[in-house]
């Protein structure tokens, strides 16, 4: 399998690039974003972007591929609707327009969150952009279109967040918050390695729906 990866920096991108990279079907791992990985590894290879937008410059280096894993993302803290819907939406429609194209056979999953709202009807701007993001992607010709709508996601193997504030939180409180949403709601959450084995077992066999919350991550994972 050819895989090509976006937000591999990131805290979601971090898990499913380790489990990429770990896993034998795996033959190449294409990484792109706006800055190197840091990664160093036979079946790693980095495309680094100034504009995420306009992807006719690298359609070649974007042929031959299987799977695309869309993990890239930012908080909508301090954001307008129209920056958040810049990145969040535009991105991987943009994306999502070329792989289509020179990768029909491909397997393309967007990883939004949980509280997704595809219906455009929620009051919530994040759940409302995240929404118009998965249905850009379900539009397009692929021969497997997922979104991934984790809730908690607990980091594993050294991975962490880009975002000051959720280290913070990991820090702070994942000792206290992880055991207890395992008790208390375990299908809410999931791991950052759970995400990204299921990831790479729904670009292998499919899954039974198009989205996917935590409980359904986690099935994937394990089948």
């Amino acid at each position: 399998m050819k895989v090509i990866l976006f937000g591999a920096t990131g805290m979601v991108g971090q898990g499913v690039l380790r489990e990429c990279l770990l896993d034998p079907d795996v033959e190449r791992v294409l990484a792109i974003g706006r800055r190197p990985s840091g990664k160093r590894n036979p079946k790693l290879e980095e495309l680094v972007l100034s504009d995420l937008h306009d992807f006719a410059p690298a359609a070649a280096e974007l042929t031959g591929y299987d799977a695309c894993f869309f993990c890239l993302g930012v908080t909508s803290v301090g954001a307008t609707e129209a920056e958040y819907r810049r990145v969040t939406r535009d991105i991987p429609a943009a994306a999502g327009r070329v792989l289509a194209e020179r990768n029909p056979g491909m397997t393309f999953v967007l990883v939004t969150g949980r509280g997704t709202d595809a219906t455009g009807t929620s009051k919530t701007m994040w759940a409302r952009v995240k929404g118009e993001a998965e249905n850009a992607v379900f539009a397009l010709p692929f021969k497997g279109k997922y979104a991934f709508r984790p809730g908690v996601i607990q980091p594993l193997h050294g991975v962490t967040s880009r975002t000051p504030a959720y280290r913070v939180l990991y820090t702070l409180f994942g000792w206290l918050v992880v055991p207890m949403l395992r008790w208390l709601a375990p299908d809410s959450m999931t791991t950052t390695e759970r995400v990204g084995r299921a990831m790479l077992n729904v670009a292998r066999r499919g899954y039974s729906k198009p989205v996917l919350e935590s409980a359904d991550i986690n099935a994937a994972a394990a089948s």
